[in-house]
């Protein structure tokens, strides 16, 4: 094992969560991965252990402190821990399936999981936080998005999933959102699958899906097919 993933969080029962069940759940049970949620509030101030304050400026809500937030990120990942350090925000750079890919090869993740109005400015910067966003809308807090992001890299370990070829036609991959699947029976309520998948043509087949990503990705995400193709990161 050599992929560990140290989750910092005011709720650390939240993990593992849906991480401990399913195709994740056996790899952490076969340990081809590590899990640890780090409480913040070990390291709050005083006797009940604040972890917050109010915004300097005025406003609403509350604010984790920057001391409390550092000393919970050194004790998690001490000076030479190589792991990518993430802060789990809105405001982050989108999630996508290649960081995805990338931190798969990697040693492990050190994902900050904020609450409140947020964390302190300084401590992202003085900590090198990666703001990392799953997308356009605001949660109560980071747990949810770690879970998400972690679910999708621990996927990829190696001896995770069954056949090494079942991501490479997954959404994304290619640049393209997957084609449609079909299963037994032959006919559901009237519709029937697709005669070319019965065909037992595997070249008519790899057409049919290669055309049908396309028109599912023009129809649901153009924008994908105006991005530059990505290198492929050894």
């Amino acid at each position: 094992m050599s992929f560990k993933a140290s989750v910092l969080t005011l709720f650390p029962e939240m993990f593992p969560g849906p991480l401990g069940i399913s195709l994740a759940g056996r790899a952490l049970e076969a340990g081809r991965f590590a899990l640890e949620a780090r409480q913040i509030r070990e390291h709050g101030i005083g006797t009940h252990r604040m972890v917050d304050d109010t915004p300097a400026g005025g406003g609403p809500g509350m604010v984790m402190r920057a001391d409390v937030m550092a000393a919970a990120i050194d004790a998690a990942a001490p000076d030479g821990d190589p792991r990518p350090r993430l802060l789990m925000s809105p405001r982050g750079r989108p999630l996508t399936q290649r960081m995805v890919k990338d931190w798969a090869q990697g040693p492990g993740l050190v994902i900050v999981c904020g609450r409140f109005e947020g964390i302190d400015e300084r401590v992202i910067e003085a900590r090198g936080l990666e703001e990392v966003s799953i997308g356009d809308f605001v949660l109560s807090g980071g747990e949810i998005a770690a879970l998400a992001l972690l679910d999708a890299v621990v996927r990829l370990l190696p001896g995770v999933m069954g056949k090494a070829e079942s991501a490479s036609e997954e959404s994304f991959e290619n640049g393209l959102l997957e084609y449609p699947q079909y299963t037994r029976p032959q006919e559901f309520e009237g519709r029937e699958i697709p005669e070319v998948l019965t065909s037992g043509h595997h070249g008519k087949v790899a057409e049919w899906r290669r055309a049908e990503a396309l028109r599912l990705t023009r129809e649901r995400r153009p924008d994908l097919l105006e991005r530059p193709a990505q290198p492929v990161t050894k």
